[in-house]
């Protein structure tokens, strides 16, 4: 399949990935103890999945970062059961984890209208409780977001990735020749003629050691986590941090990457990849694309021939491989198609898996019905 190389782009703002919040539920209402009648509930607080919302959306919205809940009614002579107060609801962006202070996990938020209930109303008065009412609960709770993209770039500083996020989709990332260039992380959205949008996200600058919190470590691997695909990017002519620290060539880069990601959480490497080779504006590019080429051929073998301390346990499987100049333009085109090709291929191989998976759930029911059995009485 061929699209158009028109496309249209969309900038999204500054960027927030985290936010802390202030819940408190509403106060049950007043018993009535000579007629024994009970106080309405206080109101819940509920996180709702929204798509299009954003934390800064709530952060700009709701300043002080305070959510209350309405207080349950008092029980009275013309209603002896009292009505539970209103609940407040607060949209949030799909694909965030809720947690309290102490990093204890209370849920999260996968899909479009799941909702999560993050302070509970205190209790209405009742003979029990002398018909005095409870307090809602109060919590601190945060906020952080972890599916942010279609694709996510995942690279070592200086790879380019910035410049090609620029490139592929207007966004303006800040870009410089030293390391650590983004800070937070730069989405970029692509909208191909049918309208037909892939995001893609830049994430803080992945090194050698990231795995353990070094550098911006855990800040970069927790995106990567729930990105939807992998975006490999490379310098073709090689990466060397700083001076005191070993030069990798663009085959290493891709091993130690890979490692980087087994390392945090080994399931990283069983999402779909494609591997963008950048920099081939570069005299040198041919040479050392041929030697990258020889080394991709075949993975397993081409490995051993580097320290031990840089090669994975298991090898990436890219599912596109591309050579592009993020600066110069070149294979840009052929990139853009790529990107939509591996989602859309992607979908495809979930819908056959769903498909297969509710065939075998419908077979095993029928298979585990109950079939009458027909007893005959026996002669006497």
């Amino acid at each position: 399949m061929v699209w158009t190389s028109r496309v249209y782009f969309r900038k999204y703002g500054n960027f927030v990935d985290n936010i802390r919040l202030y819940v408190r539920g509403g106060s049950g209402g007043m018993g009535l103890p000579r007629l024994g009648g009970h106080g309405g509930n206080g109101g819940d607080i509920w996180m709702v999945a929204r798509k299009g919302t954003t934390l800064k959306q709530i952060k700009d919205k709701h300043p002080n970062k305070r959510f209350t809940a309405g207080v349950g009614s008092n029980s009275s002579i013309h209603a002896l059961r009292g009505n539970k107060g209103e609940d407040t609801q607060v949209f949030a962006p799909v694909g965030i984890s809720v947690t309290t202070d102490d990093g204890r996990i209370i849920g999260e938020l996968n899909s479009e209208g799941d909702r999560l209930l993050v302070a509970k109303g205190g209790h209405g008065g009742t003979l029990h409780s002398g018909f005095l009412p409870s307090k809602g609960q109060t919590r601190q709770i945060r906020l952080d977001l972890k599916l942010i993209a279609d694709f996510g770039l995942v690279g070592f500083p200086n790879a380019g990735k910035s410049s090609l996020l620029t490139a592929l989709s207007h966004a303006k990332p800040r870009i410089a020749s030293f390391p650590f260039t983004t800070l937070r992380p730069e989405i970029g959205k692509v909208m191909y003629d049918d309208h037909k949008q892939v995001s893609l996200a830049d994430l803080p600058g992945l090194i050698e050691g990231a795995h353990v919190n070094k550098g911006m470590g855990h800040k970069f691997l927790k995106h990567v986590e729930r990105t939807k695909q992998l975006m490999f990017v490379v310098d073709i002519c090689g990466f060397q941090l700083a001076s005191n620290t070993p030069f990798r060539s663009a085959f290493e880069t891709v091993l130690l990457l890979t490692k980087e990601l087994e390392l945090y959480k080994d399931e990283l490497l069983s999402k779909p990849a494609i591997l963008v080779i950048n920099k081939m504006d570069l005299p040198e590019a041919p040479g050392h694309l041929r030697e990258l080429e020889a080394y991709l051929e075949n993975q397993e073998e081409s490995s051993r021939l580097f320290p031990e301390d840089v090669i994975p346990k298991s090898l990436m499987c890219f599912t596109h491989i591309i050579p592009v100049s993020a600066t110069a333009g070149l294979g840009l085109p052929l990139l853009k198609s790529l990107i939509r090709q591996s989602l859309e291929e992607e979908d495809i191989i979930e819908t056959e898996g769903q498909r297969s998976e509710r065939l075998l759930k419908l077979r095993r029911e029928i298979s585990t019905s109950s079939i009458p059995s027909w007893k005959f009485s026996q002669p006497t």
